[in-house]
C-alpha cells in the first residue's frame, strides 16, 4: 500500500473529538518535554529526539485499523519528503563548513575582524542589523543561519557572551529579513495565495515589522552600552586573509548562488587557504574536522526525520483539517477575520514545521476568508507571511532553530527567553489587527 494523504471531502464536517485526537501527539509531545524537564529541574537536558520518539509511537497508535507496516509507511514518507532531505543535506555541508573554518582559524580572523572594527557595545546591534541585510538580500533564513550563526558563536566565546543569545540574534535578524524579502519563499507563496503585488505586500509588512525590529535594535544598543561586551579582545590581527572564506560564503549568498554551492565553495575555500598559504593543516586532519563537523550534526538529523514523520502522521490523521474547520466556523467582522488568518497559519506552523508549507496550506481559504469579510488583501498576505514566521522562529523543531541549535552545540529550546524580535514582531501583528492597521491607502 503506498501511503497517501487523507482524501476527507472539504465539505465533510469532522469531529470534535476525531480532530482533537488527531492533534494529541502534539500534546503529547508538550507535556512530556515540559513535565519531564520540570522535574529534573533543566529544560536544556530533555533530548527532543525521546520526546519525538514517544510522541510518534502515540500518533502511530492511532491508527488501530491499519497494519504496523502501513502506518510506518506513512511514518516515512514524511521524513523522506524531498524538503526534508533537502535540508538534511545543507545540515551535513554545513556541519562540515563550520568545522573545517573554525579548525583552519577563518573564524577567529572574522570576529577579530569584526572586534577591531566596532566599537564595544555596539557588537550584537552590529550582528542583528548585518544578519537582517543579509537574509533580506538573499531570502532565505536557513542560508543566513549556516553563514553567520558559527561566526556569532565564535564571536559569543571570544567576547565572554552568552551563546545562546549571540545565536538568537542571527535567529532574529534573518526572520526579519525572510519575512521582508521580495525572493523569500515566504513572500511567493503569500502574494500567489492572496493574489497581490509583492511590492504592495512589501509596504504592507514592511509598516508592521520595521517597529518590532527598531525597537529590538534600541533593546540590543541599550544592553551593549550599559555593558560593553570587549576589550581586550579588541586586538587586531594580521591573518585578514583567514576571513577570505567567510567572504565568499556571504558573497555568493548574497547572490542568489543556492546555498549548497556557497557551503560547497566556503569549504573549497577553506581548503585552499589552509594548503596553500596557511601550511598548518593537512589534508587528513582537514578531512577529520569536517568528519567530526557532520558528526555534531547527527542529533539535529535525527530530530529533524522524526519531526517530520510526526507531523505528516497528524496531517494524514486530518489534524490540519480539523485546525481549518475550527477557526472558520465563527468569524464576525474583519478584525475577527484578521485573527483567524493569522491564527490559521500560526497553528498549521505548528503542525507542519514548514512556514512555507502553511502558508500554502492555508492560503486559498485565507483569499476566501478575505475577500468575504472585506480584509485588504495586502494586509490578509502580510498577516500570513510574518504569522507563519513568528512561529518558525519559537518552534524548537523548525529547521532554522535545529540548524542553528546544531551550530552552536546547545539546546533549540536555549534561544527562547532571547527571541525578543519574535516576541516584538506578535506584539505588532496583535496591535496591527485591534487598531486596524496599515488601512488601504497608507501604505
Amino acid at each position: 500500500m503506498t501511503a497517501t494523504k487523507q482524501s476527507t471531502p472539504q465539505s465533510c464536517t469532522m469531529s470534535t473529538a476525531r480532530g482533537l485526537l488527531a492533534l494529541s501527539p502534539i500534546a503529547v509531545f508538550l507535556l512530556l518535554y515540559v513535565v519531564v524537564s520540570a522535574m529534573i529541574g533543566d529544560f536544556y537536558k530533555m533530548p527532543l529526539s525521546i520526546t519525538f520518539i514517544v510522541a510518534s509511537v502515540w500518533a502511530l497508535l492511532l491508527m488501530p485499523k491499519m497494519k504496523i507496516s502501513d502506518r510506518i509507511e506513512i511514518f516515512s514518507s514524511g521524513a523522506a519528503n524531498t524538503n526534508i532531505l533537502y535540508m538534511i543535506w545543507i545540515f551535513i555541508l554545513a556541519g562540515a563548513f563550520s568545522a573545517l573554518a573554525k579548525g583552519v582559524g577563518a573564524i577567529d580572523a572574522t570576529v577579530n575582524l569584526t572586534l577591531w572594527a566596532l566599537p564595544p557595545g555596539y557588537i550584537v546591534p552590529g550582528l542583528f542589523v548585518v544578519t537582517c541585510f543579509i537574509s533580506m538580500s538573499i531570502g532565505t533564513s536557513v542560508g543566513t543561519i549556516v553563514a553567520l550563526t558559527p561566526f556569532a558563536v565564535q564571536l559569543a566565546a571570544t567576547t565572554g557572551g552568552n551563546v545562546p543569545y549571540y545565536t538568537a540574534v542571527v535567529l532574529s535578524g534573518s526572520f526579519f529579513g525572510d519575512n521582508l524579502s521580495f525572493i523569500s519563499d515566504t513572500t511567493i507563496a503569500a502574494t500567489r495565495s492572496l493574489k497581490v503585488k509583492m511590492s504592495d505586500k512589501f509596504k504592507t509588512n514592511l509598516l508592521i515589522a520595521l517597529p518590532a525590529a527598531l525597537v529590538v535594535l534600541g533593546v540590543y544598543v541599550a544592553m551593549g552600552i550599559a555593558s560593553p561586551s570587549h576589550e581586550a579582545a579588541s586586538t587586531a590581527s594580521g591573518n585578514w586573509w583567514l576571513v577570505l572564506p567567510y567572504l565568499v560564503v556571504i558573497a555568493t549568498a548574497m547572490c542568489g548562488v543556492n546555498v549548497m554551492i556557497v557551503l560547497t565553495l566556503g569549504i573549497a575555500c577553506c581548503i585552499a587557504i589552509a594548503t596553500v598559504v596557511a601550511q598548518h593543516a593537512g589534508l587528513v586532519d582537514m578531512c577529520s574536522m569536517m568528519g567530526k563537523g557532520v558528526q555534531d550534526m547527527s542529533d539535529l538529523i535525527i530530530v529533524t526525520l522524526l519531526a517530520a514523520g510526526l507531523l505528516e502522521v497528524i496531517n494524514y490523521n486530518g489534524g490540519i483539517k480539523y485546525l481549518i474547520q475550527l477557526l472558520t466556523r465563527h468569524i464576525g467582522g474583519s478584525r475577527a477575520a484578521q485573527a483567524v488568518i493569522a491564527l490559521l497559519v500560526s497553528l498549521t506552523n505548528v503542525c507542519t514545521a514548514n512556514n512555507t508549507i502553511a502558508i500554502i496550506t492555508v492560503g486559498s481559504i485565507s483569499r476566501h476568508i478575505a475577500t468575504q469579510f472585506h480584509v485588504d488583501p495586502r494586509k490578509a498576505a502580510s498577516l500570513l507571511d510574518t504569522g507563519s514566521c513568528i512561529v518558525q522562529s519559537l518552534i524548537p523543531y523548525g529547521a532554522q532553530s535545529l540548524m542553528a541549535a546544531g551550530l552552536a552545540h546547545v539546546s533549540p529550546v536555549a534561544f527562547l527567553p532571547y527571541m525578543y524580535y519574535s516576541w516584538a514582531l506578535a506584539a505588532m501583528v496583535a496591535l496591527s489587527i485591534v487598531f486596524n492597521f496599515p488601512r488601504k491607502g497608507s501604505c
